[in-house]
């Protein structure tokens, strides 16, 4: 062989046990983690995925698949991540945005707008910040198992927000705010504590035939027979209206 292949070969020899000691080696070995942007995100979360990085070589390091384990802790909705020459591997979180607040028997839970619920121990109330999102208190058998990581359908998470727009003027109401409640036998209801009374709707997001277009005309004929109800007997003689079938509404009165 020529001198030339000879000397290529060499070199390609020496690159490799250069490589090998860079990952072999006590040199240029993660010594240092760090990570930020965290609020809803569980620290530990993230100190339990960056430290399996300690001691491992810099040039072993996958930061691609270290970024996808973190973007998939709930409340993470994007993240970066670096492996620097000093010896630190560093990780910035961007969280999800609240949208809206979710309540079931367990607690209460933040939502982003894709439905994820992302923070929330089911333990304790939110901060008082949060009080301006939509609410929904979900008192279905199924709401039981929501947790962190659960997504809400997106249907029906659409419903959930349009009831939670409804504005009480709409209504005929001098109510200054309406709860949205959800529960197995009447589905959505509008709940008012004054004047004292209570809206039934029923049942959305379950039937695969209705589309988004007659879900909202349903629901606007529903806003339309409560208003001419309220039009017609003052709403503080009444404490339980059923529009479900807004052609044939039901109420009924109080004392």
């Amino acid at each position: 062989p020529s001198i030339r292949r000879v000397l290529a070969a060499l070199a390609a020899v020496a690159t490799a046990a250069v490589l090998l000691a860079l990952l072999n080696g006590t040199w240029l070995r993660v010594s240092g983690v760090a990570w930020a942007g965290e609020r809803y995100t569980d620290a530990s979360d993230l100190e339990q995925l960056l430290d399996q990085q300690r001691g491992v070589s810099l040039l072993a390091v996958d930061t691609r698949a270290l970024r996808e384990r973190i973007e998939s802790i709930p409340a993470v909705a994007t993240a970066t991540v670096s492996a620097s020459l000093t010896g630190r591997v560093e990780a910035t979180v961007v969280e999800r945005e609240p949208a809206f607040v979710w309540e079931t028997s367990a607690g209460q839970f933040l939502g982003s707008a894709d439905g994820t619920i992302f923070a929330g121990d089911g333990t304790s109330e939110l901060n008082a910040e949060f009080d301006a999102l939509p609410h929904v208190s979900d008192e279905r058998s199924v709401a039981r198992l929501i947790s962190v990581g659960e997504v809400i359908p997106s249907a029906l998470l659409r419903v959930a927000l349009a009831v939670g727009e409804i504005d009480p003027a709409a209504l005929g109401s001098d109510a200054d705010r309406l709860a949205v409640r959800l529960d197995d036998e009447y589905g959505f209801r509008l709940v008012s504590d004054e004047p004292d009374w209570e809206v039934a709707l029923g049942v959305y997001a379950l039937n695969p035939r209705e589309t988004t277009a007659e879900s909202d005309a349903r629901l606007e004929r529903q806003v339309t027979a409560v208003r001419t109800l309220f039009a017609a007997r003052p709403e503080v003689e009444i404490g339980w209206v059923d529009v479900r079938n807004p052609g044939k509404v039901y109420f009924r009165a109080k004392g």
